[in-house]
């Protein structure tokens, strides 16, 4: 298995560069910009008691209205953002995650937002280079 690089920097470059934001190519475990777009979009909706009993309490947010996320990140995620990631409860994830798919409007929201961060975290690094002075 490949261990993905750290470095926000390293990830961006690869995701900036293209490859994993191609249209006609939507790769969500190259991406995972929908698990990390808002900690109020993984909300449970029509879900019944019964398949929520299902998703393991770790992954419930406190108050369970939906899936727990730290800084707008589900924990069920897993891996490097717009490099590889999974969900660890995939065949037990709420409608929001099944109803989301590659391409829709969702979809290019997130993708877009991540596009954004992953700018953030590049340009900073730039700036962070040795040698350079403030």
């Amino acid at each position: 298995m490949i261990t993905p690089p750290a470095d926000p920097a390293t990830v961006a470059r690869i995701f900036l560069s293209g490859e994993a934001l191609k249209t006609e190519d939507f790769d969500c475990q190259a991406c995972g910009a929908c698990c990390a777009y808002s900690e109020e979009w993984p909300r449970f909706s029509l879900e019944s008691d019964e398949d929520l009993a299902k998703i393991p309490e770790a992954y419930v947010s406190a108050d369970l209205s939906g899936m727990r996320c730290e800084s707008d990140r589900c924990v069920a995620l897993e891996g490097t953002l717009g490099l590889h990631v999974g969900c660890r409860i995939y065949a037990l994830r709420p409608i929001v995650c099944r109803d989301c798919m590659p391409g829709d409007p969702e979809c290019l929201m997130a993708r877009d937002r991540l596009t954004e961060t992953l700018q953030q975290h590049l340009h900073g690094a730039a700036q962070e280079t040795p040698g350079e002075t403030s």
